[in-house]
């Protein structure tokens, strides 16, 4: 192993002791140490060998909510099957179909795009914002990780648990009765892609929040309400106007729909337009957090 993969290692050892860093330079002179971790650090960008680093944080943050599956996962799907039952059955029962398709099956979509923006804007966003209010990212940072390399590593971890989280209600609702297999791969793309969005978001979120209630901010004032508002328990053509215009303005709407065009065919806009959106909002939020991560705005600071 070379000294670059020796340090990437380094980096992501919580339990590393000081002879180890000590034994990845070489201990004849610190004047001789500290030009090597500067070079390491500049030729960084260039290192194809960085992946392996990514590898290990990738791993470092599946470890983190998998050590917490109880709250990071189980309570999520817990939670969605009892707004399944309480609406599914009781409101199912009174509306029994919209445009053609069971309520308990037009409700699904809805419930899984729910726990899709909050369980991946949430992972990237807690995860990096507490290493910075512990002072690790400088470790992340020195790391011969690129910024590409790095938002991999991240992104990897936050989009496994919103899909896994996805698919075990998808799978719940399925047993109790539900009929979503419309079409599974364009489904499954959705969900990849709106995921990957919202984990990007919470990515740039985090580089730039100041304190915790920056990062509460936009779950709970931002996403929670425009998901809710975005056709996950009803359909716009049952609003009267002027609201049901005024709901073309919410982004999460084009989301909901797209997933449940892909679970039970039909939609409330064009399906073509949501999955332009959601790609739009990967490039976007991709974008912004490769351009902070490169730059070290908030995070050098």
């Amino acid at each position: 192993m070379n000294s670059n993969d020796h340090a990437t290692e380094l980096a992501f050892r919580p339990n590393a002791s000081p002879a180890d860093h000590n034994a990845s330079v070489p201990s004849h002179s610190a004047a001789e140490a500290a030009r090597r971790h500067i070079s390491l650090v500049e030729q960084r960008a260039l290192s194809n060998r960085g992946w392996r680093g990514t590898w290990m944080l990738f791993r470092r943050e599946l470890a983190r909510f998998m050590r917490v599956a109880g709250q990071t996962i189980v309570s999520p799907v817990l939670t969605t099957m009892l707004w399944f039952v309480v609406f599914g059955y009781s409101l199912g029962s009174r509306l029994e179909e919209i445009q053609g398709v069971p309520y308990v099956d037009f409700l699904v979509p809805g419930l899984i795009m729910l726990n899709l923006i909050n369980n991946a804007f949430l992972n990237t966003g807690f995860s990096l914002f507490i290493s910075k209010v512990h002072g690790s990212v400088v470790d992340i940072l020195l790391t011969p990780l690129t910024p590409i390399q790095l938002i991999v590593g991240y992104i990897a971890a936050s989009l496994l648990r919103a899909m896994i989280i996805g698919c075990l209600i998808w799978l719940v609702a399925g047993i109790m009765g539900a009929s979503t297999l419309h079409n599974p791969a364009f489904t499954l793309l959705f969900m990849v892609l709106t995921s990957t969005a919202f984990a990007l978001f919470g990515l740039t979120v985090a580089i730039l929040a100041e304190d915790f209630d920056h990062i509460n901010l936009f779950p709970a004032f931002l996403l929670m309400p425009l998901t809710f508002l975005g056709g996950v328990f009803y359909s716009i053509d049952m609003l009267p106007g002027p609201w049901d215009t005024l709901s073309l303005a919410n982004p999460i709407l084009y989301m909901v729909n797209g997933l449940r065009y892909g679970m039970t065919g039909v939609s409330d806009v064009p399906v073509g337009l949501g999955l332009l959106l959601v790609a739009t909002s990967v490039a976007v939020f991709g974008a912004a957090a490769y351009y902070l991560l490169s730059t070290g705005k908030k995070l050098r600071e």
